[in-house]
């Protein structure tokens, strides 16, 4: 693997660098930099500046609104971003551009694409993801809501869980059971529906912080018109899995970065805490070090194979559970670091509910508080918990016999 990008790729580095350098304020200290409100402010006008500039679905089709450049291009822009420290766009945008936008561009019928990507690439439509159920979330294929032909609508009944950004969402994407004699793999579709209407109800989840950054949603016969399914009937599967690729694609570049800024923080937090002098933290933060830099490389041939593929398949799992399993003992570090001062969390709150804090965001006790208990802990579980993708990686890569079941 040659680490090294094509001389055409960085001279697009280079317009990139120009537009961020032109457009971001003089005194840009990065995104998490600013309180919650300035912030959430500012990523509203970023994005209308970026899809002003077509910078938005940059490897999109021209036609329906994308930049026309290539996949490589956009892993670049999400690299300039991510070193900046300003993001690509609204948390929500990951699910409405990187997930859903992608499928519909792989999946969707030409009145698909027409209709809905100039949609969410102006931010009319705002998408959630209704995958996860009670008693479906890691093991996906067991989800149960269904969805029956009705002449030319279908309707919908069930229940959702766990569902981001459902509470400002005017779409959602549904895998529902359309053929529920089939084996469980095979008789599911995917299925796009209005949230707006009578028959969906969501429920925000409240959180022992207050916040409410998951729902619920209900389907009371929710009705979606019949030509609002990507893929084919009872093939909901396929799509599902390409979307969950799409997720991990941009990541595997942008990650390494993201985790990199935040382990800068930790070697800060780590001085004003007067334990950078401490054999035991300083052989954890060595650890630390070492595995972004192995993520960082790590990363790339994920990315490689992304860019020549176009999706990723179960080698994804290898980069979702690398990088969770990374972060949670990051977190654990920074909270012993931290000491009973972890303990009383005072100052910056994350406003993402993924991943690490904003970069650029100050060393308080909050941040890293909530980091731990909600980012790091979580990573592990959501977008498929550690043992689920321990599971893909033996039994898809390495050809291992799949586990017996449990005996009663």
């Amino acid at each position: 693997m040659d680490p090294r990008y094509p001389p055409e790729a960085e001279a697009f580095r280079g317009q990139v660098r120009s537009f961020l350098a032109e457009h971001l304020p003089a005194d840009w200290w990065g995104i998490g930099a600013l309180d919650p409100e300035d912030a959430t402010a500012f990523v509203a006008s970023w994005r209308r500046t970026l899809y002003e500039h077509r910078l938005l679905g940059l490897a999109w089709p021209t036609e329906y609104g994308g930049g026309g450049r290539t996949k490589l291009e956009q892993v670049i822009l999400a690299e300039e971003c991510a070193r900046a420290m300003v993001p690509l766009g609204p948390p929500s945008d990951t699910v409405t551009v990187k997930m859903i936008g992608n499928t519909v561009l792989r999946w969707g019928t030409e009145e698909q694409k027409r209709y809905f990507i100039p949609r969410i690439l102006s931010g009319a439509d705002t998408w959630c993801q209704g995958f996860s159920e009670p008693d479906a979330g890691s093991d996906l294929a067991a989800v149960r809501t269904s969805a029956v032909l009705d002449g030319d609508e279908w309707v919908i009944n069930g229940q959702k869980i766990w569902t981001s950004f459902a509470d400002r969402a005017n779409w959602i994407f549904v895998l529902a059971r359309t053929d529920p004699s089939a084996e469980k793999h095979k008789g599911l579709s995917f299925l796009l529906c209005p949230v707006d209407q009578p028959g969906i109800e969501v429920r925000p989840i409240a959180m022992t912080t207050g916040q409410s950054d998951f729902n619920e949603v209900f389907f009371e016969n929710a009705r979606t018109p019949a030509h609002n399914i990507l893929g084919e009937m009872n093939g909901g599967w396929a799509v599902a899995m390409s979307l969950l690729g799409h997720e991990r694609g941009e990541e595997a570049a942008v990650n390494p970065i993201m985790f990199r800024h935040e382990l800068d923080r930790l070697f800060e937090l780590a001085r004003a805490y007067g334990r950078d002098r401490d054999p035991l933290v300083r052989q954890r933060l060595a650890w630390c070090y070492t595995k972004v830099e192995t993520m960082r490389y790590l990363g790339l041939r994920i990315l490689n194979d992304y860019l020549q593929e176009g999706e990723l398949g179960p080698a994804a799992s290898i980069s979702k559970l690398y990088w969770s399993e990374y972060h949670r003992e990051a977190a654990n570090l920074a909270m012993d670091v931290m000491g009973p001062a972890g303990l009383v969390p005072e100052g910056h709150v994350p406003p993402r509910p993924y991943r690490t804090d904003d970069p650029g965001a100050p060393n308080s006790t909050a941040s890293w508080t909530h980091v731990f208990m909600l980012n790091a802990m979580a990573g592990t579980v959501y977008a498929g918990t550690s043992q689920v993708q321990r599971s893909i990686i033996g039994e898809v890569l390495l050809g291992l016999p799949k586990e017996a079941p449990a005996t009663p």
